[in-house]
């Protein structure tokens, strides 16, 4: 869903897979489909409301993390992207990319703990406050 500001989220859609040619497993309806139904649903609601963000349209970028904190980890080297190109290849189809605002998930602290020490190296993800100050570890875990 395309919008001014996009969310990324991380969702366990799937169990994990066997294999690493087969890193999805079956899919997850309730922990993992819903969990990505209500973030589409929130933001759905918020874009609905002209006074939560006047002028401003949310948009969100999901990933599956298929249950598995490498599987994660790899998948969400899509939400940089667009930080590690915008400079470096100015005629490339990278710099049409979108910035990721913020991630949303994973459910799995060791997932989310993973992502963030990855997004910590792109201050653009930085979440702060009193409460997070004194665990840095979870900077950028929405």
């Amino acid at each position: 869903m395309d919008g001014d500001v996009i969310l990324g989220g991380l969702f366990p859609m799937h169990e994990s897979g066997n294999s690493s040619e087969k890193p999805c497993g079956n899919l997850k309806a309730e922990k993992g489909i819903q969990r990505m139904e209500a973030m589409m649903f929130a933001v759905k609601k918020i874009n609905s409301d002209n006074k939560l963000l006047p002028n401003i349209t949310l948009g969100v970028h999901i990933l599956d993390t298929c249950s598995s904190d490498t599987y994660a980890l790899q998948e969400s080297i899509v939400f940089i992207e667009p930080y590690m190109t915008k400079d470096r290849c100015p005629n490339t189809n990278a710099t049409k990319l979108k910035r990721v605002a913020g991630v949303i998930g994973a459910s799995n602290s060791a997932v989310s703990i993973m992502v963030a020490n990855i997004l910590r190296l792109f201050e653009s993800f930085s979440l702060r406050n009193d409460m997070m100050l004194s665990n840095d570890s979870l900077v950028f875990v929405l």
